[in-house]
């Protein structure tokens, strides 16, 4: 009997719901209007954040193309451009150990005027004959003829080991490099203020060669940002000698300073010299190059004479 009675109650309970809905339509209509409030609700703000998120999208690369500046034109003739920059602590404290190396200023500081279409013609003619017997298997190559390394496949060879190389290598191809590299030695020490005598030459001093074909090993990487003083431990003044034009040899492959308000651009011009100091105060990186083949010079000095490196000679 009771077993009886929880089924008849359990059934009332069930069948009283429809009696319920039937009782009052209003209500239902009610609720009904309710839940399809509610379902609107999501679809009204799924709207609006996509509409938002477009609005930051665009804002955000428009800010980041606002923040680009180009500091030198390829298309630019220039005497001479430069910009002072903070000197990070670090380099101060280092380089404050060197006496007649301690710099007027901190600066990126870029010229026309340092060497000749010629100089530059001759530049590229030996890095071409040295890049000739070897290059890398990815997009970055390197000949520093003080040591002889030359990127070979996904390694590293020594030229002069070459047979090949015996007599790749005229007196007149280093006497151009020694003229050209006093050249430099003096504008840096005229512009940073600092004794001609007390900068030296260093390591790494070398060519290199960029070209849109993708990275192999780490040392075809070249695009990621860094600090020469961090990478090097011998630089005090980097310069950068560039033997192709920017949009006519090569695209892509501009020289980008970071910094806080916006970064600045450096675009290769045949015979272009770019100097700074190596340290943190011109972090920077080098864009991919997309088409042709970047070809540059990097000649390094440092205040330290340990670091120094011996002349070429034949």
């Amino acid at each position: 009997m009771s077993e009886l009675k929880r089924r008849n109650k359990s059934k009332d309970i069930t069948s009283e719901k429809p009696a319920d809905e039937v009782k009052d339509p209003e209500k239902k209509h009610a609720g009904a209007t309710a839940s399809s409030t509610n379902q609107s609700i999501p679809l009204r703000v799924l709207s609006r954040i996509v509409v938002i998120s477009s609005l930051l999208i665009v804002v955000y690369f428009s800010s980041k193309d606002d923040k680009l500046n180009t500091f030198a034109k390829q298309s630019e003739l220039l005497p001479g451009k430069g910009r002072v920059v903070e000197c990070s602590a670090e380099y101060l404290k280092e380089i404050d150990n060197f006496e007649g190396c301690y710099p007027r200023e901190c600066k990126r500081y870029i010229s026309d005027k340092v060497i000749s279409a010629r100089e530059a013609d001759d530049l590229l003619a030996i890095a071409k004959k040295g890049f000739k017997l070897g290059g890398s298997s990815g997009g970055a190559s390197i000949l520093d003829l003080h040591s002889g390394a030359l990127s070979k496949g996904q390694h590293f060879v020594n030229i002069y080991k070459l047979d090949e190389a015996k007599d790749l290598f005229t007196e007149n191809d280093f006497n151009t490099f020694r003229v050209i590299k006093e050249k430099v030695k003096y504008s840096v020490a005229h512009h940073f203020g600092v004794d001609p005598s007390k900068i030296y030459l260093t390591s790494p001093t070398f060519f290199s060669e960029m070209t849109p074909r993708k990275a192999v090993t780490i040392h075809d990487e070249y695009w990621h940002p860094h600090v020469d003083k961090e990478t090097y431990k011998s630089f005090h003044y980097t310069t950068l000698l560039y033997l192709g034009d920017y949009g006519i040899d090569f695209k892509g492959g501009r020289f980008v300073f970071i910094d806080d308000k916006y970064n600045s651009t450096v675009e290769p011009r045949k015979g272009r010299v770019s100097m700074f100091t190596s340290g943190s105060e011109n972090y920077h990186y080098v864009e991919k190059v997309t088409d042709g083949v970047r070809y540059a010079m990097t000649v390094a000095f440092s205040c330290d004479k340990k670091y120094e490196i011996n002349e070429l000679k034949k």
